[in-house]
């Protein structure tokens, strides 16, 4: 069975929508599990009836997706976010890289939206993920559940824990980069302008294999911290 994990905060005006669109999936035995970081509006109650488990955890992606891998009953885990679309059969080409020997993997990715850069954005994060075995949370992650636990899940950093994961499950083997493309949201990379967000990202990319914290970069990012 696959587990789909899907970390929200504030995600009323699109949870809906972003889970119908999961029921196919669930129709054919998928498990779909949200997990919340504190959302100030309706995310959890619009939720609750399109998911099979609605779960709070400490806000941050890594933190509630390894809460929501905690209880998952699949042997696979897809960790999805709320506005990224997965393609037809996304479960389908899942077992088959599974079956097929891999132990993780990711999708190729497009970025919805008008600017003609999009596109050239989407096609070098492929090819770098395809070259580098590294991953992003943009392109869907999947990973056997007993590969997810031996290198022990998601590190508990504010950003780039998709990073730090794949360089755990690379030492394990190579990913199964699968062509079939998910779409996800270019919303950030419109309202912030795309050749700025290339440029913060090459940064932010930068700094962290340089070893700068990954809370400063999440400031950095536009990550608004936790209120304790």
């Amino acid at each position: 069975m696959l587990s789909i994990v899907i970390p929200v905060l504030d995600e009323a005006a699109t949870i809906v929508q972003a889970l119908h669109r999961l029921q196919p999936l669930r129709d054919r035995g998928a498990e779909v599990i949200v997990v919340d970081g504190g959302s100030s509006d309706a995310t959890i109650a619009h939720a609750r009836p399109l998911a099979d488990q609605v779960e709070s955890a400490p806000r941050g992606r890594a933190a509630q997706m390894n809460a929501g891998a905690a209880r998952a009953q699949g042997e696979a885990l897809l960790f999805l976010h709320a506005d990224t679309v997965l393609p037809d059969d996304a479960d389908r080409h899942i077992a088959a890289a599974l079956a097929g020997g891999a132990e993780w993997g990711r999708f190729d990715v497009r970025i919805e939206g008008t600017h003609p850069m999009l596109a050239v954005v989407a096609w070098s994060m492929n090819l770098r993920s395809r070259l580098s075995a590294i991953a992003t949370g943009d392109q869907a992650m999947f990973v056997r559940r007993e590969t997810f636990v031996a290198v022990g899940g998601f590190a508990d950093i504010a950003l780039m824990e998709d990073i730090a994961l794949s360089r755990a499950l690379k030492q394990r083997g190579r990913p199964a980069c699968l062509r079939p493309r998910v779409t996800t949201s270019g919303r950030r990379w419109q309202k912030h302008g795309v050749f700025r967000t290339i440029v913060l990202m090459w940064r932010l990319r930068l700094a962290y294999f340089l070893g700068a914290d990954p809370s400063d970069l999440a400031v950095r990012y536009g990550y608004r911290p936790a209120q304790r």
